[in-house]
């Protein structure tokens, strides 16, 4: 396995991470089979375990703090992501500080650590402020619950306003760009379709 740093951190992360979007835990079956992978990925240097608050209502990130406890957690670099609705309230959803500080400590109770090596934010909220929002970003650094942070899905110019609050503001820099999956697939589809007709 191959290990890259995170952007310009010392942190190193394997150039292929674990997902959990599409895992089911739905029955005993699946779990194990979801177990397997897990393993697998560990045996062959994967290190980066990748999931959100949201997926499967939480079931998701419950099963990998529990499947993941069987390895050290300092070999581990272990992300979530907070934006979408985890509830039928009001405010268990987007971006607001409320949100954040609430997603956080749920997401942690669920994976079962103390801290979060990376903290996405899944998607833009135009319904926020990006002071609000950054802040409490650079206050979780503060706190320890999570030690880098970065964005999903982020327009270009979204980005850079963010970048602008955070420099004005003398805030924690977003460290992690996550890249829209659909444009990875096409650029790999685009790449392999060039060598086949090759």
């Amino acid at each position: 396995m191959k290990y890259r740093n995170l952007g310009k951190q010392g942190l190193k992360v394997s150039e292929l991470a674990l997902g959990s979007w599409m895992t089911d835990v739905s029955d005993s079956a699946k779990q194990d089979l979801a177990d397997q992978s897990l393993k697998l990925a560990f045996s062959k240097g994967i290190n980066f375990f990748d999931c959100a608050d949201a997926y499967s209502g939480g079931a998701a990130e419950r099963f990998l703090g529990k499947a993941l406890k069987e390895f050290p957690r300092k070999e581990i670099v272990l992300s979530s992501k907070v934006y979408f609705p985890t509830g039928p309230g009001i405010n268990d959803r987007g971006l607001s500080r409320k949100h954040i500080m609430e997603s956080i400590d749920q997401s942690l109770t669920n994976l079962q650590t103390d801290y979060l090596d990376l903290y996405f934010c899944h998607r833009f909220d135009p319904n926020t402020p990006l002071e609000e929002t950054l802040t409490a970003l650079s206050d979780l650094v503060d706190q320890g619950k999570i030690l880098y942070y970065g964005v999903s899905e982020w327009r270009p110019v979204q980005i850079l306003e963010a970048q602008l609050v955070i420099q004005k503001l003398g805030l924690t820099r977003c460290q992690s760009f996550s890249l829209n999956i659909i444009c990875l697939i096409a650029t790999l589809s685009m790449n392999l379709w060039t060598s086949v007709k090759k």
